[in-house]
């Protein structure tokens, strides 16, 4: 008999619930990731318990979603979503089901759920409910549909990709007729919501097999996921994506600048990030790394503090990753790539960024202030002088110190 070690206060929570006359499991993600030593993100209860039940048993919880059947209890402060066994009513829209029924049934409840790993429950007295071989699944490394998969895919069209995402996360291979369905079914796709989208594609990206961003292109499913991005068609862009993705750490903005840049210019992919409504933050960071990406930056410490005051520190060390990873991806399909140039740049930029090297206005030893107290108003003027001081700076670093600066600028008021 499988065995599962539940965390205290999960098994604390099936225990109230049994002990108020009521099942209780712990289901779904988390059973399957302890079945495969993985650690669980969060631990999810299903139960026989209505939702007005299950507030009466605990102290603390949240209405998460009672029409759905969801509380949150709160132990420890600690959210559990605990979700009364329930059939899907009609889906009208692909996403969401017309009404939810309660049911006391968990099988019925395991029926309505994706994908057969993630269809098994769990409890310490019943042990491990596995209706549809979701184990085997586990253990064939199998992504498949619980029942038809054309109906799994029909009642909610974001399954698609889930299976594409989890087939990442887990290096597991999608079965035949789950990914047929998919096939057929890509362009319901369309009526997901990008958001929902976007969440799919960013765990994919920055899974440990992000080359299975592939699978998004040969089952049909880029022009609703990712429009604009037709290039990736392309076989050789695949295998150029595909190389460069492997020696990239799992970072979202390098994993979709390595991805987007060959496959759109800077402008194009700010477009597209935004449409998947990226924070801001990834939208700019990612742009200016495709924008920037094309770009040979020279081992010799002035051109390495233009490149840094250009880009901005924390995107010149990405941009850094990002050259590492085209040389090895390079290497790998040409059979020829020089390191030691690039080993060169990557030592003097660290050592600039070590020793302080001035590389921004901020870092100035001079501010505005300083040219006030030397009778330069504020405005355009004062601006383009503090940076006329900081490419001086830039070129010698020596010079960042105010008595210099100030005595620059003395010079450079008799030239004007």
């Amino acid at each position: 008999m499988i065995q599962i070690k539940l965390p205290k206060d999960v098994q604390l929570i099936i225990e109230k619930l049994n002990k108020a006359g009521y099942e209780a499991y712990a289901v779904g993600g988390c059973v399957r990731d302890t079945l495969l030593n993985r650690v669980p993100g969060d631990w999810d209860i299903t139960t026989s318990a209505s939702p007005w039940e299950v507030k009466k048993i605990f102290q603390r919880t949240i209405d998460t979603g009672l029409q759905h059947g969801t509380v949150t209890v709160m132990l420890h402060h600690i959210g559990y979503e605990v979700t009364t066994y329930r059939i899907d009513g009609e889906y009208e829209d692909g996403r969401h089901p017309k009404k939810v029924i309660f049911t006391k049934s968990l099988l019925e409840d395991l029926k309505r759920r994706d994908f057969t790993i993630n269809a098994m429950a769990y409890n310490e007295k019943s042990g491990l409910i596995d209706e549809f071989s979701g184990i085997l699944d586990l253990k064939r490394k199998l992504i498949r549909c619980v029942g038809n998969a054309k109906e799994r895919f029909t009642e909610d069209a974001l399954r698609m990709l889930r299976a594409i995402r989890f087939a990442a996360q887990l290096g597991f291979t999608i079965e035949e007729k789950t990914e047929h369905a998919i096939g057929d079914l890509a362009d319901t796709l369309e009526k997901v919501s990008r958001e929902r989208i976007q969440v799919e594609l960013n765990k994919l990206l920055v899974s440990i097999h992000p080359e299975c961003i592939v699978k998004v292109y040969q089952l049909g499913l880029f022009r609703y996921a990712l429009p604009g991005t037709e290039e990736f068609c392309k076989e050789e862009v695949q295998n150029k994506v595909v190389r460069i993705l492997k020696y990239l750490p799992d970072n979202a903005i390098l994993r979709w600048a390595g991805f987007l840049s060959f496959c759109t210019r800077a402008s194009e992919s700010e477009q597209i990030l935004k449409g998947l409504k990226f924070d801001n933050h990834t939208v700019e960071y990612v742009s200016k790394l495709i924008e920037y990406f094309p770009k040979e930056v020279e081992p010799e410490e002035r051109k390495i503090r233009y490149a840094l005051y250009e880009m901005g520190e924390e995107i010149y060390l990405f941009y850094l990753i990002l050259k590492r990873a085209e040389l090895k991806a390079k290497k790998e399909i040409e059979g020829i790539g020089e390191e030691r140039k690039l080993d060169e740049t990557e030592y003097l930029s660290h050592l600039i960024l070590k020793r302080g090297d001035c590389i921004s206005l901020k870092m100035l030893a001079v501010t505005g202030k300083d040219l006030m107290e030397e009778g330069i108003l504020a405005g355009k003027e004062m601006g383009m002088l503090l940076n006329k001081l900081l490419y001086q700076v830039l070129d010698e670093p020596s010079k960042n110190r105010k008595d210099k600066l100030l005595a620059i600028l003395k010079e450079l008021n008799k030239k004007s």
